[in-house]
């Protein structure tokens, strides 16, 4: 692991370069701060806090989410919930995504992970500066990647812990998996080379009300056809990826590894959709999630979908009880590894 004190320097003097906090006006009484980053290949680049803080300013915790490929924060029930159990809740948009779009923008185009690392420390500082010294990670998906690379490759003391909703730490590409690597070695040179994503629209249709499901999101910000990505894209998701493995990875706080408890495929929607994980293979995820680290508890989540906050009340109502359930075990200091899946279902 590395620490760099004259970089996080720097970055403690940045995350006051940006905008003051004001009203988010994509969930409701949550409130939004614009970070500029310091620019890169696609010039101009800023990252975007959300938060929601409890009202007793004698909190001294907090929880600090990271959202997941083609997507960006909305689910203000979640952050709901932790400020209900007495955590600040934080959110980041990262560049390029979300509120952190600028106009004429590539969609998430990324050449290493470690180009997210900024972002966090943004909003780590931020949450520093509000009196927050015990800080729990969460990233989803891509996020959930992000985070555990982040966690790998920086020494953060007030990271206690870290949550990962079904983290993309391997590809689902059935025949196509072949092929990624030699996507990946191209990427290095020809990073801009367009890779088309499938058209299914099937996991969206489970997660908006408009359809099968129960949400509203704006479809601007999180699009319902997989958008396409590149090749360079590819390459910074292959490596980091690589990264958590073979022993390279070694994550020294409580993990808790939470997955579907089954995963779903097929191109047009069923209600099959409505109970299980259609981005990643769960049993992948359980497997490289369990060598992050000497403390990690899986947990498979019966009905579960891929964004495991997003499934129907009876799924995600139980998961939250042993989220904090699992939380006040690392409080008190009584966290243990668990090597067997616990499943979280409806009672």
């Amino acid at each position: 692991m590395r620490f760099h004190v004259f970089a996080i320097l720097l970055l403690i003097c940045a995350a006051g370069w940006g905008q003051a906090w004001e009203p988010d006006t994509l969930c409701r009484g949550f409130e939004m701060r614009r970070v500029e980053q310091p620019g890169d290949y696609s010039g101009h680049v800023v990252s975007t806090i959300i938060r929601k803080i409890v009202p007793d300013t004698a909190v001294r915790r907090g929880v600090l989410y990271v959202h997941g490929f083609n997507d960006y924060f909305f689910q203000s029930e979640m952050g709901e919930e932790f400020v209900e159990h007495g955590y600040d809740f934080y959110a980041v948009d990262l560049r390029k995504y979300g509120r952190s779009l600028l106009p004429g923008q590539k969609r998430f185009q990324v050449r290493k992970i470690s180009e997210y690392f900024p972002d966090i420390d943004s909003a780590i500082v931020d949450m520093g500066r509000n009196g927050i010294t015990e800080i729990v990670l969460m990233g989803h998906s891509t996020g959930g990647l992000v985070t555990a690379c982040y966690l790998n490759e920086n020494v953060r003391p007030q990271v206690k812990a870290l949550i990962l909703n079904s983290p993309f730490l391997d590809w689902n590409l059935g025949k196509m998996e072949k092929f990624v690597g030699l996507v990946a070695a191209w990427g290095k040179w020809f990073p801009d080379t367009r890779v088309k994503q499938g058209e299914s629209t099937a996991y969206a249709e489970s997660l908006l009300k408009r359809y099968h499901g129960e949400w509203d999101y704006d479809t601007n910000l999180k699009l319902i056809q997989s958008p396409d990505v590149d090749a360079g894209w590819v390459r910074a998701i292959n490596e980091a990826q690589k990264s958590l493995r073979d022993g390279k990875c070694d994550i020294g706080i409580p993990v808790l590894l939470l997955y579907s408890g089954n995963s779903v495929g097929g191109d047009e929607w069923s209600e099959k959709f409505n109970h299980g994980d259609a981005v990643l293979d769960v049993k992948d995820i359980r497997k490289y999630g369990l060598g992050l680290g000497p403390e990690v508890t899986p947990v498979r989540v019966e009905g579960g979908l891929h964004d495991l906050v997003l499934s129907a009340p009876g799924t995600r109502t139980p998961l939250y009880r042993y989220i904090f359930h699992w939380l006040s075990g690392i409080r008190s200091l009584q966290s243990a590894f668990s090597g067997s899946s616990t499943n979280v279902s409806a009672a």
